[in-house]
């Protein structure tokens, strides 16, 4: 990266750099007390959401180990240390949704056949990306959470559709997290890279995972569930009220963000262009309080990584 670049790149980006803590959680997931129709009532929206649960642990992982062995090249403490809590919330992440996946197992999700799936797509296709590639796609599946975040932030009342308060809370603080440290993958690619190009190969890879491969998956979840759904018309129904959820232009989660998601093909973009601090103190206190807090119920223990020379 030349001189010019660099001074460009620190010039243009907010001056962020805050220490996040690692939060270790227990929700011990109750099978009956799992809904199916967890968002807005809606079956096949909800399919999206536990699909993704699914595929998002390979996901993670990548994120995981891209940023351990990339985090040896940087020569900031901080942000050595911002890694370093991005790799354990990211860890955290991974086994709380691994436990959500073995409840869905439950109620004839197909989990065993998508993490069949999902290991072998990432064995032999992404995780044998050249490192240059793998860190651009970990900036570009955590610019895809960030935007799933705050959509979910701005929208907090479709968590509360449903009386499944341990699937509520394990939404609701995987995307506080995932907006606490929606920049930082992309500091590293800009420190380490930023090379435009290749910034953008990572984002139309993680683009076509989230936004294609993982929707044609979720449908088809219910038909697996319940093979009769293709000769029922409520279903049928459900279906198109559930396109319009996820991709409708006024309140889909991705129609409706589709400025924000493409705003990543700006030169100059960066993550904290996109101001969530004031629903990050908001979402802090609303799940984090220890006497109020929805996440009080399963809260262990949380660090924050120290600094690393």
């Amino acid at each position: 990266m030349n001189t010019a670049t660099v001074l460009d790149f620190a010039a243009h980006t907010p001056v962020q750099n805050k220490a996040i803590p690692v939060r270790h959680l227990a929700f011990n997931f109750d099978a009956s007390q799992a809904d199916d129709k967890f968002y807005l009532r809606a079956e096949l929206a909800t399919a999206y959401f536990e699909a993704l649960s699914i595929f998002l642990t390979y996901g993670e992982d990548l994120v995981i180990d891209t940023a351990r062995h990339h985090r040896q090249f940087l020569t900031d403490p901080l942000l050595k240390q911002r890694v370093t809590a991005l790799i354990g919330q990211e860890a955290i992440h991974s086994k709380m949704h691994n436990e959500w996946n073995d409840v869905l197992a439950q109620h004839r999700f197909p989990v065993p056949l998508f993490r069949f799936l999902g290991s072998k797509v990432f064995e032999y296709g992404f995780n044998r990306f050249p490192q240059p590639l793998k860190l651009s796609m970990m900036a570009g599946i955590e610019h895809f959470t960030a935007v799933l975040a705050e959509f979910m932030m701005k929208h907090e009342d479709n968590f509360f559709q449903t009386s499944d308060e341990q699937q509520r809370a394990l939404w609701m603080w995987h995307m506080l997290e995932e907006s606490e440290h929606k920049d930082i993958a992309y500091d590293v690619y800009q420190t380490l890279s930023a090379n435009y190009p290749l910034r953008v190969v990572g984002f139309v890879i993680a683009l076509i995972t989230i936004t294609v491969l993982v929707p044609l998956a979720a449908t088809l979840i219910p038909v697996i569930r319940k093979p009769s759904n293709v000769l029922s018309l409520s279903y049928w129904k459900d279906v198109k009220r559930s396109a319009a959820l996820i991709f409708g232009r006024e309140d889909g989660v991705y129609g409706s963000s589709m400025s924000h998601i493409f705003d990543y093909l700006r030169r100059d973009f960066h993550p904290n262009d996109h101001d969530t601090s004031e629903w990050l103190a908001y979402y802090k206190q609303r799940l984090l309080d220890p006497k109020t807090g929805l996440l009080a119920p399963y809260f262990v223990r949380e660090f924050t990584p120290g600094l690393q020379a």
